[in-house]
């Protein structure tokens, strides 16, 4: 199986348009893959938190349309990262909520899933209070592999990555805008992640600076032994690999550590 992610540069100096054209050409360019991955919130950059709501999007905005035709033309799975989504008014209500969503899209184009990110980064400042969480794990089934989604933030929750274990999941994908200053929490996490799931970890992303935030760059393929298959350096660059989804069979029937998960534990008491 191979995939390819994209790590693109947010530039602030370039249009949300201009970047929605150049990633779609970016996509178009990986005809031949099988998965294609985005960053997070690539349009607006992870740190721009006064963007989200300038540059929010109903799920069907113009992303949407582009990252579909993309995925259609290159004939390729595409996980377009995530947006700030403007979600229609709950019902007796004329306000709308803002989700960080990512966007799932099958070869043909057709949306296969969305995903809205669970843990909200900010410690009750910036996307913690700017948007909604998400309430649900999501998993893709591809016909090579089941995929788990997660977004930058999620990576530092474990027992997410185990829902989706449970839910079939063998590669775990997760988009993100990650600081360069936590570049070691970064690698050091996607390799736990792989390892304690016993699943690929393909992690994608951004390059450049948002709002003043230097990103880390540095996506990262990491195996079901926790050995890191690539890495991209700090630029904008597609970082390829080819993988075998079959290891991650092979890994939990030769080190059966899951079978010895003791669930329902009780909290220790104060």
């Amino acid at each position: 199986m191979r995939a390819s992610l994209i790590q693109i540069r947010v530039d602030e100096q370039e249009s949300v348009d201009s970047r929605r054209r150049r990633a779609a050409s970016l996509v178009r360019e990986q005809a031949g893959a099988d998965l294609v991955v985005l960053p997070e919130l690539w349009t607006t950059g992870a740190f721009a938190y006064e963007q989200f709501a300038v540059e929010a999007e109903p799920l069907e905005g113009p992303t949407y349309e582009a990252m579909a035709k993309a995925a259609s033309d290159a004939g390729v799975w595409l996980h377009a990262g995530s947006i700030p989504e403007r979600s229609a008014p709950d019902s007796g209500s004329a306000a709308s909520t803002l989700y960080n969503t990512s966007l799932i899209f099958s070869p043909s184009g057709e949306l296969a899933a969305t995903y809205r990110k669970i843990h909200r980064f900010g410690f009750d400042e910036g996307e913690a209070v700017l948007m909604g969480a998400g309430d649900r794990p999501v998993t893709v089934r591809l016909p090579e592999t089941t995929v788990g989604v997660a977004t930058c933030y999620d990576l530092r929750f474990p027992e997410l990555f185990r829902s989706l274990v449970d839910a079939g999941a063998e590669t775990l994908v997760i988009p993100a805008g990650w600081p360069e200053r936590r570049r070691s929490h970064w690698t050091l996490l996607a390799r736990a992640r792989a390892v304690e799931n016993q699943a690929y970890v393909l992690a994608c992303g951004t390059a450049g600076t948002h709002a003043g935030v230097p990103q880390a760059g540095h996506s990262i393929v990491v195996d079901p032994w926790g050995e890191v298959l690539a890495e991209a350096g700090p630029e904008e660059e597609v970082l390829t690999v080819d993988f075998d989804p079959a290891k991650v069979a092979t890994t939990r029937e030769q080190f059966p550590a899951l079978k010895d998960r003791v669930l329902g534990l009780e909290r220790p008491r104060r």
